[in-house]
């Protein structure tokens, strides 16, 4: 049999079909109607059902988002109680009401630090829920009758909703026939996950809407490329750029979003780069557009969400250690630097804040180290109290210190003594490799004012001075300064490594050998002090740059971030792992299980989730299948063939690789609810398979699999709908819905 006749009679998308997909010229031929033609072809009334056809653009989007909204609203505000997350934002909410600054430093492990864009959303829908800030949000606390918690609910759920309609013109824009763009949207809006996590106030349905929102500009966007720099080719650069700014500026997940764009990014300059008939000038509108479109227009919504976030939280909070000591003095009603004397001298007790992103206070406690030397730890700590003063003293050369003596000012070059202010010990180090980073020295409290040696002193080298060029005394907030070690030549160090538990996680204070002017981990200041013997000053008169404060935070977060690690010595019963997901092995309950109260439990439809997991192994196999084909001389595939699995196919298989891997490779908690932006990708990719091979099968056969298809996917979603909207009474009624023990909805 010739090559041509197998590949006529072999064809992956429809035995026949090969022949009709063989790219063969043809000449067109246009031949005149006769008369009778004429009045056979004359104007025919449209029929129903092409008017249901022709307008199905318009009602099929509108019935979707209609039942949408009626999925997240209906009985949203059912349960009266602190559910799940709820506790977390609803409390930063709070703060922006009270305009107080926060960082989640308790470091809930439910969530990960985050940009301020979804939180100030949060703190807007308490704001008009005429929400005055005063509730705790304590986990499973009754809602007073003052706070319209049903509004802010639904203002979460309004994100949710919204991905509905906007799944139905992805797909559209991606070139799916209608019963898969239908199937898709089904799919998205009868997933009861989705359903069940839009319902609280949390970030996740902002999270999802940002990456739904941004896959459809990007699919927007590529539809007009043979249109570049027409208006509508513009709307949706800006408007992919916008949605990427956006997304970030919610969750960092966002991020995995913007690199599956930049991939279609890089990839689309690429070629133009190799087509030369495209003149350099072209090409370098193509570059700038793209830059100003997809990477300055984002960076500046990130920022703004920043901007806005200093803006409100004016006053001073349970956040304001993770910032500068500038930055704290410059909020209302904070201690740092009030009163203070604006240099230091010997006597005086002082709080030495470290000067590196995310910095903590220098810190000590009467606990000791299990190994090394076994004296008593010294650590960073962000919390305010007592363990935090230091009593600054001369050296043990130098007369000692005497409360009657006039004062003697501490300048750059001194060298000095710090005494732990509660338990009297001195600041020490010595030839024993620090706890977690060997290579550095401890750092320990040791001996008290009369017994210690050497290994005491600290000399001081100043490095800046925010207030002055004046560097003959070291001031309070304003005096950037390092401490190295007399002895031993290293400088003391807090490089936002925290300790074991043994250590309460604190972060690790070593003494470093490596002699790094600008290592800013190696940087303090004096963040307040008091002496009887100096007069107050006003230190807080100069205020930190914004782009330092926007820097320092960021990097305040993702040293927070890396610190969520599973702790072996705690059970977390809501944790899942990584390979759970894709096979819904685990859902995860938000509330307690009591009989009385209402529960509800993140489970996703399975269909969904065992049919896309299911696509993803089919799309691998048909690129293999395509790939030797083709290698074997089988022209069978069209241009816009390959295009389709490019874009409509491939793109989304990466875009559920870029949300999945990263939890994959990463050590931190995780939960079932960090696969949900990746489901999406794998939703999309389901319907390009389903609409792939069916496309081209007799009408009989793609109406019988689509019903197939969309009837189980909404018989499914209602059979699980108690735990959407809510499961009252006893737990035993559900356990019909337990088809696995590890689906723990109905057992105590």
């Amino acid at each position: 049999m010739a090559a041509s006749d197998r590949a006529v009679a072999v064809s992956g998308v429809d035995v026949g079909d090969a022949r009709r997909r063989t790219a063969v010229p043809q000449t067109a031929v246009v031949e005149k109607p006769e008369a009778d033609d004429k009045k056979k072809t004359a104007k025919k009334s449209p029929s129903i059902l092409d008017i249901i056809d022709e307008w199905e653009w318009i009602y099929a989007p509108l019935i979707f988002t209609v039942l949408a909204f009626f999925t997240r609203f209906y009985k949203i505000g059912l349960s009266p109680i602190v559910t799940w997350d709820e506790a977390h934002f609803g409390k930063f909410g709070s703060h922006y009401l009270k305009r107080e600054f926060y960082f989640d430093s308790s470091r809930i492990l439910t969530n990960t630090q985050q940009p301020p864009a979804g939180k100030l959303l949060v703190g807007l829908s308490g704001y008009l829920a005429g929400y005055n800030g005063s509730f705790e949000f304590k986990s499973g606390e009754k809602y007073p009758e003052e706070l319209n918690y049903t509004f802010m609910r639904q203002f979460n759920a309004f994100w949710g909703a919204a991905c509905v309609p906007m799944a139905y013109w992805t797909a559209k824009t991606l070139n799916l026939k209608r019963p898969a763009v239908w199937l898709v949207t089904l799919m998205v809006l009868c997933e009861n996950s989705y359903t069940t996590i839009s319902r609280f106030i949390l970030l996740d349905s902002m999270l999802l809407f940002g990456t739904v929102l941004t896959t459809l500009c990007w699919a927007k966007f590529h539809a007009q490329r043979h249109n570049a720099f027409e208006p509508e080719w513009c709307l949706w650069l800006l408007m992919t750029g916008l949605s990427i700014g956006f997304v970030t500026s919610i969750k960092l997940v966002g991020l995995f979003v913007t690199a599956l764009v930049g991939i279609y990014t890089i990839e689309d300059l690429w070629s133009k780069f190799g087509n030369t008939k495209m003149p350099v000038t072209v090409l370098a509108a193509h570059l700038t557009a793209r830059v100003i479109g997809l990477i300055v227009l984002p960076f500046l919504v990130y920022l703004l969400s920043f901007a806005i976030h200093f803006a409100v939280l004016t006053n001073s909070g349970p956040g304001d250690a993770q910032m500068s000591s500038l930055f704290q003095a410059n909020l209302r009603g904070t201690e740092v630097g009030r009163d203070s004397p604006l240099e230091i001298a010997y006597g005086s007790r002082a709080t030495i804040k470290n000067m590196g992103y995310g910095g903590g206070l220098l810190h000590s406690h009467v606990q000791t180290y299990p190994e090394g030397s076994g004296q008593q730890q010294v650590t960073c700590y962000h919390h305010k109290d007592a363990n935090n003063d230091w009593f600054f003293y001369p050296n043990r050369r130098e007369p000692d210190f005497s409360p009657e003596e006039e004062p003697r000012f501490i300048a750059d070059g001194t060298t000095i003594r710090l005494i732990h202010a509660q338990t009297g010990r001195n600041l020490h180090s010595h030839e024993i490799s620090a706890p977690v980073t060997k290579a550095d020295k401890e750092v320990s409290c040791y001996g008290n004012l009369t017994i210690g040696d050497e290994k005491d002193h600290w000399k001081i080298e100043v490095i800046s001075d925010a207030a002055s060029r004046d560097r003959s005394k070291i001031r309070t907030l304003t005096t950037g300064f390092r401490l190295k070690h007399e002895t031993l030549g290293c400088y003391l160090r807090a490089g936002n490594t925290n300790l074991p538990q043994w250590g309460f996680k604190q972060i690790e204070v070593t003494c470093t050998k490596e002699n790094k002017p600008r290592d800013t981990y190696t940087h303090w200041n004096i963040e307040a002090h008091t002496n009887e013997k100096l007069p107050p000053g006003d230190p807080g008169s100069y205020r930190s740059p914004f782009w330092k404060d926007f820097i320092h935070l960021n990097v305040a977060m993702m040293t927070s971030n890396n610190a969520l690690v599973p702790d072996p010595d705690k059970q977390d019963d809501l944790a899942s792992q990584w390979w759970q997901w894709p096979i819904l092995h685990v859902g995860l309950r938000m509330c307690s299980w009591d009989d009385n109260i209402v529960k509800y439990f993140l489970l996703g439809n399975p269909l969904v989730y065992w049919g896309t997991t299911a696509g993803l192994g089919l799309f691998a196999f048909l690129v293999v299948w395509y790939t030797l084909r083709w290698q074997r001389g089988y022209n069978e595939l069209s241009q816009w063939d390959v295009d389709q699995i490019h874009y409509a196919g491939l793109y989304p298989v990466i875009g559920w690789f870029l949300h999945y891997l990263p939890f994959v490779v990463m050590a931190r908690v995780t939960y079932v609810h960090h696969y949900y932006p990746a489901l999406y990708f794998a939703i999309l990719e389901f319907g390009f398979l389903i609409d792939w091979f069916l496309r081209n099968r007799t009408k009989v056969v793609q109406y019988a699999i689509y019903g197939v298809l969309d009837v189980t996917v909404i018989g499914l979603y209602v059979y699980f709908m108690p735990i959407c909207w809510g499961m009252t009474g006893p737990n035993k009624q559900y356990s019909y819905m337990k088809w696995f023990d590890t689906w723990r909805m109905s057992d105590a």
